[in-house]
């Protein structure tokens, strides 16, 4: 018997610790060419690069917060303001790109995504995006993630850009999230 709760508590030890690692696996911190037919976009931050049939990268983009779009999963019941303009934006980018690369973090985010900037024809993806008044700039909130060169190119675009035509997403997200919660309540207390 202690055999096996010991065993139970070393289980639950090393899920934690992976759980808590968020160290990159793949190689990071140098450019690395990306076939534009394996992108497919999420939304104006987001992308999944689909490497293989059984090796897929989902990548959160550096340096930019986009409006969102539906996602009841995540309870995101309505797009948000120009969330599909964004993603949009993002799928014609990728699609007309000649030449991809992504530049990864050391780091994944807690949800296992690969953090990285975009670029396109040689160009950060998040200084066109946020130039498209598509985006918020994210850098003054999160730092540079170890990319200094490339957080300065968007916060300068952004100072340029003025304000964004919408509500912050990280707001809108919290507000879609407090809208859920109430309506399964309501759901719950009907029942």
């Amino acid at each position: 018997m202690k055999r096996a709760a010991l065993c139970l508590i070393l289980f639950l030890l090393a899920i934690s610790a992976s759980a808590a690692d968020l160290t990159q696996t793949r190689p990071s911190l140098e450019r690395i060419t990306v076939d534009p037919t394996l992108i497919l976009v999420g939304d104006g931050d987001t992308v999944t690069i689909e490497w293989s049939e059984d090796d897929r990268e989902r990548v959160r983009i550096l340096g930019i917060d986009t409006p969102e779009t539906q996602n009841r999963s995540h309870n995101l019941s309505y797009d948000q303001s120009f969330g599909q303009k964004a993603t949009g934006f993002a799928m014609g980018a990728f699609a007309t790109a000649t030449r991809v690369e992504l530049l990864r973090a050391a780091e994944t985010d807690g949800y296992g995504r690969t953090l990285g900037y975009m670029f396109v024809d040689g160009k950060n993806y998040s200084t066109l995006i946020v130039r498209a008044g598509l985006a918020a700039e994210t850098v003054s909130h999160y730092g540079d993630n170890g990319f200094p060169e490339e957080s300065q190119e968007v916060l300068e675009v952004s100072r340029t850009v003025g304000p964004v035509p919408f509500e912050p997403p990280h707001q809108f997200r919290r507000r879609m999230r407090e809208l859920s919660e109430w309506t399964k309540k309501l759901e719950l207390d009907d029942n």
